[in-house]
Protein backbone atom coordinates (compact mmCIF):
# COMPACT_ATOMS: atom_id res chain seq x y z
CA UNK A 1 0.00 0.00 0.00
CA UNK A 2 1.09 3.18 -1.07
CA UNK A 3 -1.65 5.44 0.10
CA UNK A 4 -2.25 6.40 3.47
CA UNK A 5 -5.59 5.73 4.87
CA UNK A 6 -7.15 7.41 7.89
CA UNK A 7 -10.06 6.53 9.99
CA UNK A 8 -12.02 9.82 11.22
CA UNK A 9 -14.96 9.73 13.54
CA UNK A 10 -17.38 11.76 13.89
CA UNK A 11 -20.68 12.11 15.24
CA UNK A 12 -22.21 9.56 17.04
CA UNK A 13 -20.97 6.57 15.38
CA UNK A 14 -19.53 7.37 11.60
CA UNK A 15 -16.77 7.10 10.27
CA UNK A 16 -15.02 9.48 7.02
CA UNK A 17 -11.66 8.05 5.36
CA UNK A 18 -9.04 10.43 4.03
CA UNK A 19 -6.90 8.70 1.62
CA UNK A 20 -3.22 10.47 0.95
CA UNK A 21 -0.92 9.89 -1.64
CA UNK A 22 2.59 11.23 0.06
CA UNK A 23 4.25 11.40 -3.59
CA UNK A 24 1.73 13.91 -5.47
CA UNK A 25 0.36 15.64 -1.83
CA UNK A 26 -3.05 14.64 -2.79
CA UNK A 27 -5.26 13.74 -0.15
CA UNK A 28 -8.83 12.70 -1.11
CA UNK A 29 -11.88 12.34 1.55
CA UNK A 30 -14.91 9.64 1.55
CA UNK A 31 -17.73 10.85 2.90
CA UNK A 32 -18.29 14.12 5.01
CA UNK A 33 -20.75 13.25 8.00
CA UNK A 34 -19.42 16.69 9.76
CA UNK A 35 -16.33 19.15 8.77
CA UNK A 36 -15.12 19.60 12.31
CA UNK A 37 -13.15 16.18 13.10
CA UNK A 38 -12.14 16.17 8.99
CA UNK A 39 -10.88 19.73 9.46
CA UNK A 40 -8.92 18.36 12.31
CA UNK A 41 -7.24 15.44 10.75
CA UNK A 42 -6.13 17.11 7.92
CA UNK A 43 -4.73 20.24 9.56
CA UNK A 44 -3.14 17.50 12.28
CA UNK A 45 -1.14 16.38 9.46
CA UNK A 46 -0.61 19.25 7.26
CA UNK A 47 -2.57 17.96 4.59
CA UNK A 48 -5.07 20.18 1.53
CA UNK A 49 -8.26 18.26 0.79
CA UNK A 50 -8.35 17.83 -2.83
CA UNK A 51 -11.43 15.68 -3.34
CA UNK A 52 -14.42 14.24 -1.66
CA UNK A 53 -15.91 10.81 -3.22
CA UNK A 54 -19.89 10.63 -1.39
CA UNK A 55 -21.14 7.14 -1.33
CA UNK A 56 -24.85 8.09 -0.96
CA UNK A 57 -27.12 10.52 -0.21
CA UNK A 58 -27.55 9.99 3.62
CA UNK A 59 -27.18 13.34 5.84
CA UNK A 60 -24.89 11.34 8.17
CA UNK A 61 -22.82 11.18 5.15
CA UNK A 62 -22.96 14.31 3.46
CA UNK A 63 -23.34 16.98 6.16
CA UNK A 64 -19.62 18.24 5.84
CA UNK A 65 -19.12 18.37 2.33
CA UNK A 66 -20.22 21.99 1.07
CA UNK A 67 -17.94 23.15 4.59
CA UNK A 68 -15.54 21.43 3.59
CA UNK A 69 -15.73 21.99 -0.01
CA UNK A 70 -15.85 26.00 0.49
CA UNK A 71 -12.72 25.96 2.32
CA UNK A 72 -10.38 23.35 0.70
CA UNK A 73 -12.03 23.97 -3.05
CA UNK A 74 -12.33 20.07 -3.39
CA UNK A 75 -13.97 18.76 -6.05
CA UNK A 76 -16.92 16.26 -5.44
CA UNK A 77 -17.48 12.95 -6.85
CA UNK A 78 -20.80 10.96 -6.51
CA UNK A 79 -23.21 8.65 -8.21
CA UNK A 80 -25.28 10.60 -11.50
CA UNK A 81 -28.30 8.38 -10.57
CA UNK A 82 -27.91 9.91 -6.97
CA UNK A 83 -26.89 13.41 -8.06
CA UNK A 84 -30.77 14.68 -7.46
CA UNK A 85 -30.41 14.24 -3.76
CA UNK A 86 -26.48 15.07 -3.21
CA UNK A 87 -24.60 18.25 -2.84
CA UNK A 88 -23.68 19.58 -6.28
CA UNK A 89 -21.10 17.65 -8.23
CA UNK A 90 -18.23 18.02 -10.07
CA UNK A 91 -18.11 14.54 -11.55
CA UNK A 92 -20.98 11.70 -11.94
CA UNK A 93 -20.16 8.78 -12.14
CA UNK A 94 -21.93 5.30 -12.15
CA UNK A 95 -21.36 1.54 -11.67
CA UNK A 96 -17.93 0.57 -14.40
CA UNK A 97 -16.84 3.75 -14.03
CA UNK A 98 -13.22 4.02 -13.29
CA UNK A 99 -11.06 7.86 -12.48
CA UNK A 100 -7.73 8.01 -12.05
CA UNK A 101 -6.90 9.45 -8.28
CA UNK A 102 -2.83 10.03 -7.71
CA UNK A 103 -2.34 7.71 -10.52
CA UNK A 104 -3.94 4.75 -9.28
CA UNK A 105 -7.30 3.75 -11.00
CA UNK A 106 -10.65 3.91 -8.87
CA UNK A 107 -13.53 1.63 -9.89
CA UNK A 108 -17.09 2.76 -8.59
CA UNK A 109 -19.47 -0.43 -8.12
CA UNK A 110 -23.58 0.06 -7.60
CA UNK A 111 -23.88 -1.39 -4.38
CA UNK A 112 -27.99 -0.27 -3.46
CA UNK A 113 -29.91 -2.10 -1.65
CA UNK A 114 -29.62 0.36 1.45
CA UNK A 115 -30.29 3.57 -1.01
CA UNK A 116 -30.70 3.58 -4.41
CA UNK A 117 -28.16 4.64 -6.37
CA UNK A 118 -25.49 3.80 -3.06
CA UNK A 119 -21.58 3.37 -4.84
CA UNK A 120 -18.54 1.88 -3.62
CA UNK A 121 -15.32 3.32 -4.35
CA UNK A 122 -12.48 0.07 -5.23
CA UNK A 123 -8.98 1.14 -5.55
CA UNK A 124 -7.19 -2.25 -7.06
CA UNK A 125 -3.75 -1.01 -6.28
CA UNK A 126 -4.35 -0.19 -2.99
CA UNK A 127 -6.11 -3.69 -2.12
CA UNK A 128 -9.10 -1.45 -0.60
CA UNK A 129 -12.64 -0.70 -1.00
CA UNK A 130 -14.45 2.11 0.60
CA UNK A 131 -18.25 0.46 1.23
CA UNK A 132 -19.98 2.95 3.52
CA UNK A 133 -23.91 1.18 4.12
CA UNK A 134 -23.69 -1.22 1.68
CA UNK A 135 -21.00 -4.21 3.68
CA UNK A 136 -20.37 -3.35 6.65
CA UNK A 137 -17.83 -4.57 9.62
CA UNK A 138 -19.85 -8.12 10.54
CA UNK A 139 -22.49 -6.72 9.09
CA UNK A 140 -24.71 -4.68 6.15
CA UNK A 141 -26.78 -1.67 6.19
CA UNK A 142 -30.60 -1.64 6.32
CA UNK A 143 -32.23 -2.53 3.14
CA UNK A 144 -34.42 1.04 3.56
CA UNK A 145 -34.58 1.60 -0.48
CA UNK A 146 -33.45 -1.41 -2.18
CA UNK A 147 -34.87 -5.07 -2.18
CA UNK A 148 -33.29 -8.01 -0.33
CA UNK A 149 -32.14 -9.58 -3.74
CA UNK A 150 -30.45 -6.01 -5.05
CA UNK A 151 -29.02 -5.83 -1.42
CA UNK A 152 -27.66 -9.55 -2.04
CA UNK A 153 -26.53 -8.85 -5.36
CA UNK A 154 -24.38 -6.00 -4.32
CA UNK A 155 -22.41 -7.90 -1.44
CA UNK A 156 -21.83 -10.79 -3.41
CA UNK A 157 -20.24 -8.29 -5.71
CA UNK A 158 -17.67 -6.93 -3.09
CA UNK A 159 -17.45 -10.56 -1.56
CA UNK A 160 -15.90 -11.50 -5.24
CA UNK A 161 -12.78 -9.02 -4.11
CA UNK A 162 -9.82 -10.53 -3.03
CA UNK A 163 -9.65 -11.31 0.61
CA UNK A 164 -6.38 -9.06 1.20
CA UNK A 165 -8.72 -6.31 0.27
CA UNK A 166 -9.18 -3.81 3.58
CA UNK A 167 -13.20 -2.88 3.83
CA UNK A 168 -13.80 0.67 5.10
CA UNK A 169 -16.71 0.87 5.94
CA UNK A 170 -19.27 3.55 7.43
CA UNK A 171 -20.88 3.09 10.98
CA UNK A 172 -19.10 2.12 14.62
CA UNK A 173 -21.51 -0.75 14.60
CA UNK A 174 -19.46 -3.86 15.17
CA UNK A 175 -20.21 -4.92 18.00
CA UNK A 176 -23.33 -4.63 18.26
CA UNK A 177 -23.37 -6.89 15.21
CA UNK A 178 -21.28 -9.28 16.45
CA UNK A 179 -23.59 -10.29 19.29
CA UNK A 180 -26.46 -10.43 16.81
CA UNK A 181 -24.11 -12.86 14.53
CA UNK A 182 -23.46 -15.19 17.78
CA UNK A 183 -27.07 -15.81 17.71
CA UNK A 184 -26.68 -16.88 14.34
CA UNK A 185 -23.90 -19.24 14.03
CA UNK A 186 -22.62 -19.59 17.77
CA UNK A 187 -20.55 -22.53 16.90
CA UNK A 188 -18.37 -20.61 14.27
CA UNK A 189 -14.63 -20.30 15.95
CA UNK A 190 -13.63 -17.72 13.46
CA UNK A 191 -16.55 -15.62 14.66
CA UNK A 192 -16.27 -16.16 18.06
CA UNK A 193 -12.90 -15.14 18.16
CA UNK A 194 -13.55 -11.78 16.12
CA UNK A 195 -16.14 -10.88 18.40
CA UNK A 196 -14.35 -11.31 21.61
CA UNK A 197 -11.65 -8.99 19.70
CA UNK A 198 -14.31 -6.66 19.04
CA UNK A 199 -16.03 -6.65 22.41
CA UNK A 200 -12.67 -5.56 23.98
CA UNK A 201 -11.64 -2.96 21.37
CA UNK A 202 -15.00 -1.54 22.05
CA UNK A 203 -14.77 -1.13 26.01
CA UNK A 204 -10.77 0.81 25.39
CA UNK A 205 -12.92 3.06 23.13
CA UNK A 206 -10.84 1.47 19.75
CA UNK A 207 -12.09 1.54 16.13
CA UNK A 208 -13.39 -1.88 14.98
CA UNK A 209 -13.49 -0.69 11.01
CA UNK A 210 -11.75 -0.91 8.65
CA UNK A 211 -11.65 -4.73 8.55
CA UNK A 212 -10.44 -7.15 5.73
CA UNK A 213 -12.57 -9.05 3.30
CA UNK A 214 -11.10 -12.35 4.59
CA UNK A 215 -12.56 -11.35 8.22
CA UNK A 216 -16.26 -10.42 6.56
CA UNK A 217 -15.98 -14.04 4.52
CA UNK A 218 -15.42 -16.23 7.77
CA UNK A 219 -17.63 -14.19 10.10
CA UNK A 220 -20.16 -11.85 8.63
CA UNK A 221 -23.41 -13.62 8.27
CA UNK A 222 -24.33 -11.23 5.70
CA UNK A 223 -21.99 -12.46 3.56
CA UNK A 224 -22.43 -16.52 4.17
CA UNK A 225 -26.46 -16.68 3.27
CA UNK A 226 -25.16 -18.82 0.46
CA UNK A 227 -23.05 -21.53 1.94
CA UNK A 228 -25.16 -25.02 3.08
CA UNK A 229 -23.81 -24.31 6.92
CA UNK A 230 -25.44 -21.21 6.97
CA UNK A 231 -28.37 -22.67 5.71
CA UNK A 232 -28.72 -25.48 8.00
CA UNK A 233 -27.92 -23.44 10.82
CA UNK A 234 -31.27 -21.61 10.29
CA UNK A 235 -33.60 -24.65 9.04
CA UNK A 236 -33.44 -23.20 5.80
CA UNK A 237 -31.86 -26.27 3.29
CA UNK A 238 -32.67 -26.19 0.05
CA UNK A 239 -34.12 -22.52 0.05
CA UNK A 240 -31.99 -20.00 -2.33
CA UNK A 241 -29.62 -17.35 -1.08
CA UNK A 242 -31.99 -14.16 -1.31
CA UNK A 243 -34.34 -16.09 0.74
CA UNK A 244 -31.72 -16.80 3.43
CA UNK A 245 -29.89 -13.19 3.12
CA UNK A 246 -34.03 -11.45 3.87
CA UNK A 247 -34.06 -13.93 6.96
CA UNK A 248 -31.08 -13.27 8.38
CA UNK A 249 -31.50 -9.09 7.76
CA UNK A 250 -35.10 -9.88 9.11
CA UNK A 251 -34.04 -11.86 12.23
CA UNK A 252 -31.29 -8.27 12.40
CA UNK A 253 -33.57 -5.76 12.35
CA UNK A 254 -35.75 -7.12 15.22
CA UNK A 255 -32.56 -7.87 17.08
Amino acid sequence: MTFEIVTVPCRADNYAFLVHDPDTSRTALIDAPEAAPIEAALDARGWGLDEIWITHHHGDHVEGVDALRDRFSASVTGATADAHRLPALDRKVADGDAFDFAGSQVEVLDVSGHTIGHVAFHVPKENAVFTADSLMALGCGRVFEGTPAMMWKSLSRLAALPDETTVCSGHEYTATNARFALTIEPDNPALAARAEAVFQAAEAGLPTVPSTLAEERATNPFLRAGLPEMKAALGMEGEDDIAVFAEIRGRKDRF
